[in-house]
Parts: structure tokens; sequence; C-alpha cells
């Protein structure tokens, strides 16, 4: 816009300088006046008298060419000022809006680190609501799980948006920017796009296909509706990624075997059994919710027959006790914990507890007498509910999230076969999700070049009708209908150009751009898309 601005006004002032050049051949100049440009000789034989009538006739030209001067300089310079007041406003405008997801997972993060970012289920509305109270963050999304804290948002500035949602990120963790920085992983658009429904279908699991991520993307979208900024784009990015989840599970074999951290948890606790078998020890779970829950079940189908389990409420472990009924499970308070560990050999932790439940102190001093040689906690909460000194200790181990990826090493080369059948089906719904998120761009055009039609129609009709008199109701509506037929038929080779569902010959994005801007350009739609939705956004940071 400031190059526009610029050219604005250079066009303005070469147009004034040739008028003013056409003016100034017209008129004879005055001899006094040093000017090579325009100096024309005068015959030596006028007298003084006529020099002196030159002069003023001179005098007087030379005023009304300042003054057409000024006006024409004035005017250009109103030109560009406007021009240059708006670029401000399109330094915006012409970024295009982008999807980001910025994290830290465990593949690129310690526990330590993630946990200290770990937002509960029910702040995920709020933290939207922050997020989109940032300047140049327009929509959000937040999934937070044990392995990941992810943030998805459309951006209308990328980098600036980048750096409003890092500072963000600091801000609630206590975790400064430079360190997050060691540790985030940044991606933009079809990457993004990709990322998430990797994630979805499993495939960024330390376990390969784990079906509890999917639930856990679903109850991102679940928790965002209505919620001002979980809007069209990051919710329909949301539902495309539960689709492609959905397919992968369905349509590969992904979801054979060891499926879930909970799963890989009891699994890695029964390769450190002496007999690699459950029947022996005294098992201890700490926490009914959704994780413990899980464990329980996989514990049942590895052979346990019995276990103690540590709730807040007897509720849950009452209905997880009726689906197992084969299983012995005794329900102990919480109060009753530290009693309950000192007579445990393995014990699961799976609360949501923000702060550590066995810290090194209160370890030390659980009895050494147990079945095994030291006392097993496998810690898969985040934030941990296990000091991760407790190790130190010569009478316990720790093993927390990230000690799974060794329970899941073995299979490699089964996982990335399966990995490879589930990429084809993700790079499918990436392109789906591509042409319906680029069909959005369309969408004000079509709105306004079908009024701008429908205005013409029925203004045209209103004319026609007035000219032919007492007409009939029957011929009325041929005449209407005629109208609709052909409005109609004017249209539908644009809408077919501007709609890009999941044609397999939609145009490129760039293509259906140019053919967007070509119908506003032919029509005068003065669409302004983009710079509605800044004027929203700012609209909604003033409030």
């Amino acid at each position: 816009m400031e190059a526009a601005a610029a050219a604005g006004f250079a066009t303005s002032f070469a147009y004034s300088t040739q008028s003013n050049s056409n003016l100034r051949s017209q008129a004879v100049p005055c001899p006094q006046i040093r000017s090579h440009t325009f100096y024309k000789p005068l015959n030596s034989r006028r007298t003084s008298a006529s020099n002196q009538r030159l002069c003023l006739k001179c005098e007087s030209a030379s005023q009304n060419l300042n003054s057409i001067d000024k006006e024409e300089s004035k005017r250009s310079n109103v030109i560009a000022l406007e021009q240059l007041k708006a670029s401000a406003f399109d330094r915006y405008t012409k970024e295009k809006s982008s999807i980001i997801v910025i994290g830290l997972n465990v593949h690129t993060a310690p526990v330590d680190v993630r946990e200290k970012l770990a937002i509960p289920e029910a702040q995920w509305p709020q933290a939207i609501s922050d997020l989109c109270a940032l300047n140049h963050i327009e929509e959000a999304a937040v999934l937070s799980t044990c392995n990941r804290m992810e943030i998805y948002a459309v951006a209308l500035s990328r980098h600036r948006g980048v750096k409003e949602v890092t500072e963000w990120m600091s801000k609630i963790s206590g975790v400064p920017v430079s360190e997050l920085c060691q540790h985030r992983f940044m991606l933009y658009n079809k990457d993004a796009t990709r990322h998430l429904f990797e994630v979805a279908s499993g495939l960024d699991s330390i376990v390969l296909g784990e079906g509890q991520i999917l639930a856990q993307v679903k109850q991102v979208k679940k928790l965002g509706q209505g919620v001002a900024g979980f809007n069209r784009k990051i919710g329909g990015l949301f539902e495309h990624a539960i689709i492609t989840g959905k397919r992968v599970r369905t349509e590969t074999s992904i979801s054979s075997g060891s499926v879930s951290v909970s799963s890989a948890a009891v699994e890695l606790a029964l390769t450190k059994l002496p007999d690699s078998s459950y029947a022996t020890v005294r098992v201890l779970v700490i926490g009914a919710g959704k994780m413990g829950k899980l464990v329980i079940k996989h514990l049942a189908a590895n052979g346990c027959k019995e276990m103690v389990v540590v709730n807040r409420t007897e509720e849950k472990v009452a209905v997880i006790r009726e689906e197992l009924k084969d299983i012995q499970i005794v329900y102990k308070p919480l109060s009753e914990m530290m009693g309950c560990a000192a007579e445990a050999d393995v014990i699961f932790t799976s609360t949501a507890s923000e702060i550590p439940l066995f810290l090194k102190e209160h370890v030390q001093t659980l009895p050494a007498d147990i079945e095994i040689a030291r006392r097993l906690f496998i810690d898969i909460s985040v934030p941990r509910n296990v000091e991760p000194c407790v190790s130190d200790l010569g009478t316990a181990e720790v093993y927390n999230v990230d000690n799974l990826k060794d329970v899941v090493a073995a299979n490699k080369e089964d996982r990335l076969r399966k990995a490879m059948e589930a990429q084809a089906i993700i790079s499918k719904e990436l392109q789906n999700f591509e042409a319906w998120k680029d069909s959005l761009d369309a969408v004000p055009t079509i709105k306004k070049l079908r009024a701008y039609l429908e205005r013409i129609r029925a203004s045209e009709l209103d004319k026609c009708l007035s000219k032919m008199g007492d007409i009939t109701d029957k011929q009325k509506k041929t005449i209407y209908d005629l109208s609709m037929g052909m409005m109609k038929k004017f249209l539908h080779g644009p809408m077919q150009q501007l709609r890009c569902d999941r044609r397999s010959d939609c145009q490129k994005p760039e293509e259906m751009l140019e053919i967007m801007h070509a119908v506003n350009r032919m029509f005068d739609l003065e669409t302004e898309i983009i710079l509605e939705t800044v004027r929203t956004k700012m609209e909604r940071t003033k409030k």
C-alpha cells in the first residue's frame, strides 16, 4: 500500500507537471525571468512599455499557474496521505492468516518442563479466551495431555502470533522464553494440519496407535464448542482430525497390540517383575480416573486377580468393580494412601494432583520387606505424582511416561509399516481439509455476487412488470421463474469455479484466489475479507 501511495503521488505530480508545462508554453515570458526552459527572445523593436505590459501578463499567468500547482499538489498530497494511513492497516492484510501449532511434547521436551505447562481440561476454555485476547491470534485451541502441550491457533500474522503465544506460555508456566525456545516446536499451515492428523491417528504417540489421544482430541472439540475463539477454522481442523483418526484405526491394523500409555505402563512393570507375573505381587493403583481405569483393566487382562485402588471417592471404583466382577478390587480412601503403599510391591499413580504425592522422605520410611528387590513406582501422571529423586533410594525404582519408549522399541519395523498405511489416509484427508479451508475464503465473494445479481434481477423484474400492465398471477410467476432461471444459469459458472469442496479437479489455492479477485473486480463487489477479520479482531480486543 505504501508503494501504491507513492505511485499515486508520483502520477499526480507528473500530471501536474505536464499540465503546468502546457500552460507555460502558451504564455509569453517576461524578459527579466531567467529561465532557459521557457524563455523565448523577444523582438528587439518592442518598446519598454510593451515589455512592461508583457511582464504584467507574465506575472498574472504565473499567479494562475502557482494556484493550479498548489491545487494539484494539495489534491495529490491528500490522496497520498489517505493511502499511507490505510497502509498501516494493510500491513496486516497483505499477510494471509496462518494456522500454526506451537508446543512441547515427549519428543522435544523432558517431563519436568512439560509438567510446568500442563493445563487441566477444566481450564481449556479460559486458555482459549486468553489466547484470542492476544493481538494477532484470531482462533485457538489447547491440547494438553501427559505427553504433550500444544497450542493450535489461527494467527493474523505468523511471526507476531508465534511471539505472542510463546510469551503467553512463558507467563502461565514460569518457564523463561529462552528455555521454551530450546524445547518448543513450531509448524505452519499444511505442516501444522498434518501434525494434528498424525496426533489424532496415534502416529505421534509413544505407543503407536494409542486410542486415548483420539478421545482427547474429541474432548478439545467438545470443550471448545461455544467458546469465543474456537471458531470455524479451528473447529473444522479438529473435526477433520477426528475423522482422520477414526479412518486410520478402522482401515489399518494400527490399534492391534499395546496401544495406550496405560497398557504400556502395565507391560513395563511386568518386565521388571522377577517371574514376569502379577500373580505373586501386591499391586496398588492410585487414581481411578480415565487413566487409572485403563491401568486396572490392563492389569486384569495381564493376570492380576486382586489389587488395592486408592481414590478420593468410592463411586468410580464401584463402577470399575462392577465391570470386572472376577477381579478383587479393594477401595481405600486417599487418607490411607501411605499405609497402602507400605504394603504394596508395585504402585501405579495416575492422578491430576499438581504436587507430588510421594516425596523422597515419604518413601524412605516405607518398609523394605517386599516381594521384589525394589519397590516399583510407575508414574504415568503429568505433572508427576512421584518425586524423581525417589530413584536415588536403594529400595525403590521410579518410571515415568518418558520411560515407556523402551516398551515399544521392539516393534519398530511393524510400526513403520502401519505408519505408512496411515500416512496415505492422512494425505487424502489433508487434501480434503485444505480444499474445505480454501473454500471458506470464497464464501464472502459468493454471497456478495449472489446478492449483487439478485438486486439487478429484482429491479429489472419490477421494471418489466410495471410496463406490462395488468397480467395474471400465472404470467407473473412465469416471468419471475424466467428471471430466477437466468440468474441461476449465469451464476453456475462462477460458483463452480469459486466452490471447492472435495472435487479432485479443484483449483490450487492461488488459482482460486485469482478467480475470486477477478470476480470482485469484474462486478465491483468491493469485498474486504481480510480487512473485516482484522476489524473484528480489533473490536474484540477493545471489549
